[in-house]
């Protein structure tokens, strides 16, 4: 017989070498974009509800100051915590929009905002200790507390209480390893936003049992029902928040890969240790661009939320129309996350609408089990795809229910 145990041992301490095998997240919405464009290549008609990106073009002036900074030989290396000018207009921009009194000394910029949470759980947890996101969440969350050697633990948005966390729920996943918890506001995939009672709630969780709150706030700028706030701005927790955001989605730059943190100013030095020992700075030339974006004109972020809030009411009078189907109305972000109740699981669902009806979208499991029954659309696309996508959803779903 085969000695297992050094099979056993020798893949434990592969694991522990290979950070990357720590990560049991593998469903990608690359993966599923990548599928689709091939079919797209290969002459199929796609209509892509699956990528959370806008369809806007970045506007004109920030692509005119990159070209600038390049052009005037702004192509090297920049500090790692980034240009002084950026972090602050950064601080200025918050204080503006989120009620903050932020230090630019605070700011740490990166090349996304996603590197910027893996950044934060790296700093605020040890191996093995726990970190806490939202399920149904950004299916990156649990793969990113992985990849810093932490252990993931849901908590629930209840769908029967308009995706409100479950404080009982909350409270009883909290352990001695307990080191972090991830909010997401307005949330993606959901569109819920947490109001000032659960952000109060959240704050008084985190200060009884000493918890880092990772706050994603990338959606911050695009609202359509009530406001958006941070966490940060309630007393006592800027000590405690990592509060993250970026330029992707509110200024259509999501190619450029330009994000930030504002952070504890004990953690300042590790993070930025961290960026200078992985990717050294985000692109010079960027964040240029990422200046002229808060300091220039803002009103073609006003006219893109605007034309989101027609196509959300598109969708979501499209979707009264399809059977076997219940929505919640998104109060934020991009995204439509309705439950499902036909004879086929959503994943089957999901390969049936883009293998046979030319519609790419996500299974709602990919967010967690709270997500399992549902679907996600991204409605940051136009009026007409979003037309032509409900019109062969509704085909398919009414020939499977008769």
């Amino acid at each position: 017989m085969v000695d297992i145990h050094p099979l056993i041992a020798f893949y434990y301490h592969s694991m522990l070498r290979d950070p990357v095998r720590r990560i049991t997240s593998t469903f990608s919405t690359f993966n599923v974009l990548a599928k689709a464009k091939a079919m797209e290549s290969s002459g199929a008609d796609i209509v892509h509800f699956e990528i959370g990106e806008p369809d806007f073009n970045t506007p004109k002036n920030i692509i005119d100051a990159a070209y600038r900074a390049m052009t005037e030989g702004f192509t090297h290396y920049v500090p790692s915590q980034g240009i002084p000018e950026l972090r602050e207009v950064i601080a200025e921009h918050e204080s503006k929009f989120k009620g903050i009194d932020i230090d630019p000394d605070s700011v740490v910029v990166t090349s996304g905002a996603k590197a910027m949470i893996l950044y934060a759980i790296y700093t605020v947890i040890k191996p093995d200790e726990e970190v806490l996101y939202p399920d149904p969440g950004y299916l990156s969350y649990r793969a990113l507390i992985e990849l810093a050697g932490g252990k993931p633990v849901p908590y629930s948005l209840r769908e029967s209480e308009g995706y409100r966390i479950d404080f009982k729920e909350l409270r009883e996943r909290i352990t001695p390893k307990s080191r972090a918890i991830i909010i997401n506001s307005p949330h993606n995939p959901t569109g819920v936003i947490h109001g000032y009672d659960e952000l109060e709630k959240i704050a008084e969780v985190a200060k009884k049992w000493n918890l880092y709150v990772i706050s994603d706030e990338i959606y911050s700028r695009i609202v359509y029902e009530g406001k958006h706030m941070s966490i940060a701005s309630i007393p006592e927790m800027m000590d405690r928040t990592i509060l993250v955001d970026g330029f992707s989605k509110t200024y259509a730059m999501t190619g450029w890969r330009l994000g930030y943190g504002i952070i504890p100013k004990g953690f300042v030095k590790p993070v930025v240790s961290l960026i200078q020992n992985t990717v050294s700075c985000a692109t010079s030339f960027v964040q240029r661009a990422g200046v002229e974006a808060l300091r220039g004109s803002q009103e073609p972020v006003e006219a893109m939320v605007k034309e989101f809030a027609r196509r959300r009411k598109v969708i979501l009078d499209g979707f009264k129309e399809i059977p076997g189907t219940k929505v919640f109305a998104p109060m934020g972000a991009f995204y439509l996350f309705p439950r499902v109740e036909l004879p086929k699981p959503p994943e089957e669902l999901s390969e049936i609408l883009l293998n046979e009806y030319g519609v790419s979208l996500l299974p709602g499991k990919a967010f967690g089990e709270n997500g399992k029954s549902h679907i996600r659309l991204s409605y940051a696309t136009s009026t007409e795809a979003i037309k032509k996508g409900l019109s062969r959803i509704k085909e398919a779903f009414s020939k499977m229910l008769s």
